[in-house]
């Protein structure tokens, strides 16, 4: 039995929206992705506070990491088309 079928493993990465980092304990990765910072997370980043429309005021930051394992459908060497069946 020849192996038809040669499925890639990837890993997709993304940050979290960046917060004050006392309100960032309780902040969720998305729907499928698992959280891989503790805690508050990382300080890494900064977030911005609008006063009045005149001002801008930048603060340093916390945010979490998140990964999701994604399998892409591949053909082995060899084989092509939608069920991997050429040669």
């Amino acid at each position: 039995q020849v192996k038809k079928q040669c499925n890639q493993k990837l890993l997709i990465r993304m940050k979290t929206k960046c917060v004050p980092c006392s309100l960032n304990l309780d902040t969720q990765c998305p729907a499928g992705y698992t959280k891989i910072t503790n805690g508050t997370g990382t300080p890494d980043c900064r977030y911005y506070l609008e006063i009045k429309k005149t001002y801008t005021l930048s603060f340093p930051g916390c945010r979490h990491h998140c990964v999701k394992e994604f399998e892409q459908p591949e053909c082995c060497q060899g084989h092509w088309g939608p069920d991997c069946m050429g040669k």
